[in-house]
């Protein structure tokens, strides 16, 4: 069993007036951005519920964006999020839909940098937290609270065992996991809690697999612009 962090208990230092509406909209912008790997060239931000009817008063299209950015949830750089967003070259369309069986507070983000395109959907629950819901059609469920890898790869017998091996010998510990496919032997997304920080060592040996296609790290407690 997990204890909880400082984080889940006392809530996030942050800009904004509601940590569901700013600072979970901040982390939400950051995982995406993370599993895209870049900054994106685009970004497309659809709201759904309570966020589509009220993100513009409650600023979290400039939280969504600010996240895009890599910035964190107590950044004065939010409130200027759309010019710095231009500034970066990023090109941002905000809009509103309607989306049934869905938290209230939810967004679905469309990125794009070059070739490369990924849909990621999650929900701002309270408190600052979120939860992930669906990559790229794989229904998946992680908070990005711990170090947390995507692993998109090809459904075929002992991959799963091979992430293990290395997991094993790099003596990291897995808090959470979980698999989704597409179809049988097709395309798959593997999700991975650690307890340990994984490095890019670490990552490569991961993604030196036989038919794993890309691998992505959500590390939101890093500090910086890198990723």
């Amino acid at each position: 069993m997990r204890f909880k962090d400082v984080f889940s208990i006392i809530g996030p230092s942050m800009v904004g007036p509601s940590s569901s509406h700013t600072a979970g909209a901040v982390r939400l912008g950051r995982t995406a951005r993370h599993a895209l790997g870049a900054l994106p060239e685009r970004a497309e931000i659809i709201f759904y519920g309570s966020f589509a009817a009220t993100y513009r008063g409650h600023g979290t299209d400039l939280a969504m964006i600010a996240g895009l950015l890599n910035y964190d949830t107590d950044d004065m750089r939010i409130r200027d999020a759309y010019d710095l967003a231009k500034d970066a070259g990023m090109e941002v369309d905000v809009r509103s839909a309607q989306k049934v069986g869905v938290h209230p507070n939810t967004a679905t983000m469309i990125l794009q940098r070059g070739e490369h395109r990924i849909f990621v959907t999650g929900s701002s629950i309270g408190g600052g937290n979120i939860e992930i819901v669906s990559i790229d059609d794989f229904d998946v469920k992680f908070t990005a609270i711990y170090p947390t890898l995507l692993i998109f790869h090809a459904d075929r017998r002992g991959i799963l065992a091979e992430m293990m091996d290395i997991f094993k010998h790099a003596d990291a510990n897995i808090g959470y996991m979980e698999v989704d496919r597409k179809s049988r032997s097709g395309d798959a997304l593997t999700v991975i809690e650690s307890d340990e920080i994984l490095d890019c060592e670490f990552i490569g040996r991961i993604a030196e697999i036989s038919d794993v296609y890309r691998v992505r790290l959500i590390h939101l407690t890093a500090k910086g612009d890198s990723i």
